[in-house]
């Protein structure tokens, strides 16, 4: 632990390795004899009180009293700073004034990881809610700081829309920091891929004039969608009748299914043609035996993927020795989640979620890196609440006229889907909801999105609590009999009238969209950072890096 911090001979290090030991109530063996042993040894729960004569005082000596049990890293802190004092006395070394910033600095990074987007490190964006919470837009206006983006779960049943200068970009697969034109794109392994989609993008990408050429990077080890799982997606949800899931049918169930049954194919095995070849052709003959009626033209799909080979290997990488080399050369990584945590196969309403896992840990097992390399985890989620598809929804506003609170949510809030073009359920702020998002992902700042979008609202609500069967619930039930039986207790605030779109800063705001925001933060007990209070690019305020637990 102490190695590269302080460079002295051995028998010097032991002494003043052992007299701060003392200090500290550390017992401590060294390899010159010096043996410094605690009276009554109690590292982490009991009171110590050591007497250490290692400076001169009124008295010869000085009392060093520890009045509470200190953590082991608290303990080495104290350590360093002893080590400094004993070595200014003893004359053991006179530390330069580089050797003492590099000690502080050792101590500043072991104790907390800076949150500001100009440091080193992976910051990432994830959905809050169940999805379209406008995480593509953040991602957009973070991103032009940023080295990489990635993507890291999930396929393209997810969708952003980004407006720039009156031009609408829809992303399905790709990051959306891919208009930043410094910025290199990363599709992780833990993508499935739609070739056919994938490369669909890109062009329509290059039409609007945006020039990805070496600058989007696909992992070898992310798994492949083919045609045939869509189909076998869609019949799946057939079968199911009124029970339906609500799914996107873009074949992304299907497709992890076949990579959790080991017979799915990687975006790496392209670069080998007669493996591909052969893994293909086993895959589509198992999967026609397991949907009797499914067709499969396999020579026309060989043909096809054939074609593309060399476009698809051009770009194919090592993501994961990429993004940690990138890390370790100080580049800053921006993760742009898809999906949402009430989504996530584990931690959503299921069987009503997608088939990845969109919460923080897909950032690890999707990209290939350690938890220690991330930094700032921001959560986005709208000032109300949205979902697609099947499932419980408890603060659901059921739009049955023009004049009703859905009507309004959904209207102006234009909630539509951007990759399937459903329409979404609308409904009030669901704290019970967020409160457990927050809990598993441990954001550390939020992205409050469509604030606009309760601008003319007399009264606004928020759902603060469930109760079922006349008791509160601590947490969201993962029974969904449960949840949706679940009775809703509201806050209700005033709304406001004035036009919001042009704030830029949180004092701009009208008093009681002021008291909103602030009411949220506060139930949430997480700090909100950023602000939508408009569609385009550029309409939000950002109340700058302060507003982030980890500053």
């Amino acid at each position: 632990m102490f190695r590269g911090l302080w460079k002295k001979s051995s028998h010097q290090s032991s002494v003043v390795m052992a007299a701060a030991a003392a200090a500290s109530g550390l017992t401590l063996s060294t390899s010159s004899g010096v043996i410094v042993k605690e009276k009554e040894s109690s590292v982490m729960n009991t009171t110590t009180t050591t007497m250490c004569h290692h400076q001169e005082s009124g008295d010869g000596s000085h009392d060093i009293t520890q009045s509470k049990a200190k953590t082991l890293l608290q303990q080495i802190q104290d350590i360093a700073h002893k080590v400094n004092s004993i070595e200014q006395t003893i004359g053991t070394l006179q530390q330069s004034k580089e050797t003492m910033a590099r000690n502080e600095s050792y101590v500043k990074t072991s104790t907390t990881a800076s949150s500001s987007s100009s440091a080193s490190g992976i910051d990432v964006v994830l959905g809050g809610q169940w999805g379209d919470e406008g995480k593509g837009k953040l991602v957009d206006i973070l991103s032009q700081e940023y080295d990489v983006c990635a993507r890291v779960a999930g396929g393209s049943n997810a969708g952003h829309t980004i407006v720039v200068q009156g031009k609408k970009y829809k992303f399905h697969l790709l990051p959306s920091g891919v208009l930043n034109k410094d910025a290199t794109c990363v599709i992780g392994n833990g993508v499935v891929i739609h070739l056919p989609s994938f490369l669909n993008e890109l062009d329509n990408l290059e039409t609007m004039g945006v020039d990805y050429k070496g600058r989007v990077l696909v992992s070898d080890r992310a798994h492949m969608v083919f045609d045939f799982h869509q189909e076998v997606d869609g019949l799946s949800e057939k079968k199911l009748g009124r029970n339906k899931i609500g799914t996107t049918k873009k074949g992304i169930g299907p497709a992890y299914a076949s990579k959790i049954s080991r017979n799915g194919i990687r975006i790496g095995d392209l670069q080998n043609w007669e493996y591909f070849e052969q893994r293909f052709r086993s895959l589509a003959t198992v999967t026609m035996h397991a949907h009797p009626g499914l067709d499969i033209d396999i020579e026309e799909q060989l043909e096809y993927y054939k074609s593309i080979a060399d476009r698809v290997n051009s770009m194919t990488v090592d993501t994961i020795q990429y993004t940690n080399e990138a890390y370790l050369s100080g580049k800053k990584i921006l993760v742009e989640g898809a999906n949402a945590t009430m989504l996530d196969i584990d931690f959503g309403t299921y069987p009503y979620v997608t088939s990845s896992n969109p919460s923080v840990g897909s950032v690890l097992t999707g990209l290939g890196v350690s938890p220690n390399k991330l930094s700032g985890i921001y959560g986005t989620v709208k000032a109300y609440c949205t979902r697609v598809g099947e499932g419980p929804f408890p603060t659901e506003m059921v739009p049955d006229g023009p004049n009703s609170i859905g009507y309004h949510l959904g209207t102006v809030g234009a909630e539509y889907g951007t990759t399937t073009g459903r329409q979404r359920r609308c409904g009030w702020l669901d704290i019970p909801q967020m409160k457990y998002s927050c809990l598993i992902n441990g954001f550390t700042a939020l992205n409050l999105t469509k604030l606009d979008v309760l601008t003319g609202l007399k009264e606004i609500k928020i759902g603060v609590a469930y109760k079922y069967k006349g008791e509160y619930l601590k947490s969201m039930p993962a029974c969904l009999k449960s949840l949706s039986e679940a009775e809703v207790e509201y806050e209700t605030m005033p709304g406001w009238t004035e036009d919001i779109s042009s704030c830029k800063k949180f004092e701009d705001l009208p008093e009681n969209a002021q008291k909103y925001v602030l009411r949220v933060q506060e139930l949430l007990e997480v700090p909100i950072r950023w602000i939508g209070v408009g569609p385009n690019r550029l309409d939000q305020i950002d109340r700058g890096e302060g507003w982030d637990l980890k500053k």
